[in-house]
């Protein structure tokens, strides 16, 4: 084999390690859009089963993660990536980390419900918490279709939607709240719906998160600290 064919060679090994870093991100992020949706979905059912197959399914997004930062390693170690692979390893270590932390809030929603189970109770909030919940699910799977495509166009209309997720649910709350002080009764399952809606308002700030390491990732520019009209600029003088 010549120099040139084993040059190419460890070119296309290195290609494909990379690729199968970026799939794996890929299929952690599916199981982490799962566990939003099905969390929020055994609350608002009282579903209690699903609420446990939600909670044991977390577990294979820590593993999952544990073994992407030990790929990402090990990439740096033998290939010494330079930049853009390197800014591509950094980013995924950056983003496994948010989607670990969004298996977390749903594992975190899914033990409320079964709490509110044991109450047996059903305050009010569930509208919002389904509305919220299919709003984040959406902000997270747009996060990952940016991250599969490496586009950052829609990398920022991501974040632009964290603010209405922000919104809605500071509106929630302040309903929610009224109703504890109109009955005092409701205090203790409301205040656990608060935290679910609380939990919801976490996941579109990783996957606004997200979208910053992917815009990082692409033009090599952090905007985690920039504002939407900086950013938008940033990706305007990098076209």
């Amino acid at each position: 084999m010549s120099a040139n064919s084993n040059g190419n060679h460890i070119s296309q090994q290195f290609d494909t390690e990379l690729q199968e870093v970026k799939d794996h991100v890929l299929v952690m992020g599916g199981m982490a859009e799962k566990l939003v949706i099905d969390s929020a979905q055994a609350l608002v059912n009282g579903d209690t089963s699903l609420a446990e197959t939600v909670r044991e399914a977390e577990q294979n997004v820590d593993r999952l993660q544990v073994t992407i930062d030990e790929e990402c390693t090990r990439v740096i170690a033998k290939r010494q990536p330079t930049a853009s692979d390197l800014r591509l390893i950094v980013a995924v270590t950056k983003i496994v980390g948010d989607l670990e932390r969004i298996g977390d809030e749903a594992e975190k929603i899914a033990k409320i419900t079964q709490q509110l189970a044991e109450e047996g109770q059903s305050p009010r909030g569930y509208i919002e918490v389904r509305h919220i919940s299919q709003h984040v699910s959406k902000m997270l799977h747009d996060a990952l279709d940016a991250f599969a495509r490496l586009d950052t166009d829609m990398a920022l209309a991501v974040m632009r939607e964290d603010k209405s997720v922000d919104a809605e649910y500071k509106t929630a709350t302040r309903s929610l709240m009224t109703f504890m002080m109109e009955d005092t009764r409701n205090i203790s399952s409301v205040l656990n719906v608060m935290w679910v809606l609380r939990a919801l308002e976490r996941i579109g700030d990783h996957a606004r998160n997200i979208s910053e390491h992917i815009i990082y990732m692409v033009k090599g520019k952090d905007v985690r600290h920039a504002s939407l009209q900086e950013t938008k600029e940033i990706l305007e003088d990098n076209k």
